[in-house]
């Protein structure tokens, strides 16, 4: 089954493009909009639309594989790509990337995305990290439509792994609505939760981190009664770098800080995201194993989650390597092709670190269920419910497909010869 054509067309992601360089120097809120100058480059203004491109491949028997370019929501940032605007990139997909593809035979995954990966710009540059993520989600639909199998299945036999037909943790995040949100996740009984963004040291951790800490106590006492005794999510929550801000990266104090976190969750699980940023990759790398070293020493429980910094595949193993997390975010746009999210998470697994298939509520419904895909095939410890904040949107998406795959593969399994749905 070969490619017979290319074509792509704009769209609108679950979220917004935010400059978190801004936030991070004090730009307030005014209803959902953000005052302020942006700092970043390309950002005219602190938050704007988040956009996407669809790409399209028409397969020889009319069918189309399609996959979503999309970036993270604070793009620009931490090493990663520049902002991604649709107007921008669709005429380059079109018409460099597009002629690499027309004519290719749809009968390896693994092959056609590592052409594409290692494609140059005539100026010598790689091309964005979400053209290179929703053209390799696109080509993965394509080669399961071509062989009339599941996107699940199609991982599993190129990358030869075992056929587990269990869910995998979901993970949840209620943006600033922390508190009705958290409800949400809770009614519905997510396995993982809240996020919370703490992105800003005044107004969510607190000076000493006390705005956090009561917020743990508020959350462990609500999931205890709404969730009742059968329901024990993990809480898992990104600070982006407030904690190393507030306690000026002092291990000591951090250690300090991290046991009364601990104590507040009991007798929940707590992951921490982004503690600190070192604003390198050898400095984070090298100051949360100091921190995760100094929180084993003394028996802390507390589980930290690498984010900044731990963007590409390369950046991933270096984390892994080191042992500088318990959890790395494999965040799906930041890795470009959907080849590299799988191959972060089992070189994660290889070596005992927790792999977490994470992304951006900045993403679309096409990239959420591409990613459910990649979990169930590669078996990360928890995948991100996505796009959006709503708790609900995302939930659904990743829950629904989650579900209908795991329905198919079962079939399967009591029918083997079955044609694929």
């Amino acid at each position: 089954m070969k490619i017979v054509d290319v074509i792509a067309s704009p769209g609108l992601t679950g979220f917004y493009f935010d400059d978190q360089k801004a936030i991070k120097c004090g730009a307030t809120q005014d209803g959902f909009t953000c005052c302020g100058e942006p700092q970043t480059l390309g950002f005219k203004a602190v938050r704007q639309r988040g956009e996407s491109i669809s790409v399209m491949l028409i397969l020889e028997d009319g069918q189309v594989a399609s996959g979503d370019c999309a970036a993270v929501q604070y793009s620009g940032c931490g090493g990663r790509d520049p902002l991604f605007l649709a107007e921008d990139f669709i005429p380059i997909i079109l018409e460099e990337i597009a002629p690499k593809l027309v004519g290719q035979e749809l009968d390896s995954f693994r092959d056609l995305v590592g052409v594409i990966e290692n494609l140059e710009r005539p100026n010598g540059d790689r091309y964005h990290t979400a053209i290179r993520y929703g053209v390799s989600q696109a080509i993965l639909d394509g080669v399961a439509k071509a062989k009339k199998k599941t996107m699940t299945e199609v991982i599993l036999e190129e990358y030869e792994l075992p056929m587990i037909l269990e869910p995998i943790p979901i993970f949840t995040q209620t943006g600033d609505d922390r508190y009705d949100n958290a409800d949400k996740a809770i009614i519905k009984r997510a396995g993982v939760l809240p996020h919370a963004l703490i992105n800003n040291v005044e107004t969510k951790l607190g000076k000493n981190g006390e705005l956090l800490l009561g917020y743990v106590e508020w959350l462990r006492n609500r999931i205890m009664m709404l969730g009742g005794d059968d329901y024990r999510p993990v809480l898992h929550i990104d600070v982006y770098g407030t904690i190393g801000i507030a306690f000026e990266d002092d291990i000591e104090r951090m250690v300090e800080y991290f046991v009364k976190l601990e104590k507040a969750a009991l007798p929940l699980h707590l992951r921490i995201e982004g503690p600190m940023d070192a604003g390198s990759l050898e400095g984070q790398i090298e100051q949360l194993k100091s921190l995760r070293d100094a929180l084993k020493a003394h028996g802390v429980k507390v589980e930290i989650v690498a984010d900044e910094w731990c963007n590409t595949y390369e950046d991933i193993v270096k984390f892994v390597d080191a042992q500088a997390a318990d959890m790395v975010q494999i965040k799906t746009p930041d890795l470009g092709g959907i080849q590299n999210t799988i191959e972060a998470v089992i070189y994660a697994k290889k070596f005992g670190v927790g792999a977490y298939v994470g992304g951006s509520c900045n993403e679309t419904d096409g990239g959420a269920r591409t990613a459910v895909h990649v979990s169930l095939a590669t078996r990360p410890d928890q995948m991100l419910a996505k796009p959006g904040m709503g708790v609900d949107e995302g939930l659904m998406i990743v829950s629904n497909e989650m579900s209908r795959t795991l329905a198919v593969l079962k079939r399967g399994l009591r029918n083997p010869s079955s044609a694929m749905r």
